[in-house]
């Protein structure tokens, strides 16, 4: 019988526990940040019911969504005719569940759910795995995790400026210094289509202008043409995506390009409510932006994510100094939960991707020393009577919070020694003879190479 060689499913990925270490490390400061700005921890089944997913997504995300078979003999509903009709049907015959796609609609669905339990505004947040049929490749994969925030139930955009708030205090806490959080608002996307005499077609000319850096401004003008927008309205639209100045200076110019168009006053109001709760609010990333030159906290007109979803004001973060897409987005919607028949619920919520922040991390070598370490500390015996001395003393360690191993034989000291190498274990005790003797341990820094003698008690306010 030939031996199987093991592998996996194309993308997906293991993780070795040094990257787990730093990926929990992450997930740590991001809980940390929720949890201080009042959102709570929700966790939704990994599946869910494959009539909650589908219908959600588009066409191509409902082809993307990773459908269960229905357990036991799935072909016993089936009849001949139904293969014959196509794979449409023929998988609501053999699949009632599918695994979850996004965070967002299972979260809808807990929202509808249990809307009579719940307080609203309900804020949560989630960390948890999605799975999507998408075609490896580098940077894509098929089980990744998604780290949502959003809160429901209310219009406030007090909960916009905590957005940035939260964005900026868990970059910083994170190492991260150069990244700009762009802002924009679903109404002054529609405002300037409107203004330039293309109402609603918004999608079009956003689409062209966010090429603005990589095509120059010729490109864009020759892109808007293409796609059918009149060459007045072009001709209308260059003093939009040649704004400069500080951001109230952004805003009394958009005031006067947008004219009377409702859509886009009621953008600009909205903004200028969002910075003034910052400014009350002393946040850093308002501070950095009157501060500096290279605002963190920026109005971006030509940001355009989600417009099919997005009503409001919309997120997205770069971090400047590394060659990566965004890490985090997000923004205002306005009918979260109609999907499931409880209408009129408006939220504003927002995503880190913890991937691409890990690999900004990891280039930037920002991760610190204590988000590598497991043990801190490795017993190192030579005999049963070291290793029957070592047992209360590795008791007492992990008594006293410090992580703490004995190598589990009397190996030789070069073996036990490489294993606190190879486990970037930062201190070893060495206990023998003579230390049994006189109750002082060897303690022995692996990174400078130093050794002390000193009594248990004084290691332990050593490693404490």
């Amino acid at each position: 019988m030939s031996k199987e060689k093991p592998t996996i499913p194309k993308g997906t990925r293991d993780f070795g526990p040094a990257v787990v270490v730093k990926r929990n490390y992450v997930f740590g400061v991001i809980k940390k940040t929720f949890e201080k700005f009042g959102y709570l921890p929700l966790e939704t089944p990994a599946m869910e019911q494959l009539s909650v997913l589908t219908g959600k997504y588009g066409e191509e995300g409902d082809q993307l969504i990773f459908k269960i078979l229905n357990s036991g003999d799935f072909l016993s509903k089936t009849k001949t005719e139904d293969i014959a009709e196509g794979h449409k049907h023929l998988t609501r015959k053999i699949s009632e569940k599918a695994l979850r796609y996004d965070l967002t609609v299972p979260f809808a669905r807990f929202v509808v759910m249990n809307r009579n339990e719940i307080t609203f505004p309900f804020k949560r947040y989630q960390i948890q795995p999605v799975w999507r049929a998408d075609r490896p490749q580098r940077g894509r994969y098929r089980e990744f995790y998604q780290c949502d925030a959003d809160v429901v139930g209310t219009n406030s955009l007090l909960c916009e400026a905590e957005i940035v708030q939260m964005i900026n205090e868990v970059l910083t806490e994170l190492g991260l210094t150069d990244f700009t959080i762009k802002i924009n608002h679903r109404g002054i996307l529609a405002g300037i289509a409107e203004a330039i005499g293309e109402k609603g077609r918004e999608s079009d000319i956003c689409v062209a202008i966010d090429k603005l850096d990589k095509i120059g401004q010729e490109g864009v003008r020759k892109d808007l043409l293409e796609r059918g927008i009149s060459e007045a309205a072009v001709n209308r639209l260059e003093p939009f995506y040649t704004l400069q100045g500080s951001t109230a200076e952004l805003l009394d110019q958009l005031q006067i390009l947008l004219g009377e168009t409702a859509e886009g006053q009621r953008g600009l109001q909205d903004l200028r409510d969002v910075w003034q709760y910052l400014s009350h609010l002393n946040s850093q990333a308002l501070e950095a932006q009157i501060a500096s030159g290279a605002p963190r906290l920026l109005l971006d007109v030509t940001l355009a994510r989600g417009l099919s979803y997005y009503t409001g004001c919309i997120f997205e973060v770069k971090v400047n100094n590394v060659n990566m897409g965004s890490i985090s987005g997000g923004g205002r919607y306005d009918n979260l939960t109609g999907m499931f028949g409880l209408p009129g619920v408006s939220g504003v919520g927002f995503s880190f991707g913890v991937d691409r922040i890990y690999d900004v991390l990891d280039e930037l070598q920002l991760f610190p020393s204590s988000s590598q370490v497991g043990t801190k500390v490795l017993l190192v015996q030579f005999d049963k009577a070291s290793e029957l001395y070592a047992l209360p003393v590795l008791q007492q360690l992990r008594d006293a919070g410090i992580a703490a191993e004995l190598y589990p034989e009397p190996a030789k000291l070069k073996k036990q020694m490489g294993y606190a190498d190879q486990k970037n274990i930062p201190y070893v005790i060495l206990i023998g003879s003579e230390e049994m003797a006189t109750g002082k341990l060897k303690l022995r820094n692996m990174q400078q190479g130093e050794q002390q003698d000193l009594t248990l008690e004084e290691i332990i306010t050593k490693l404490s």
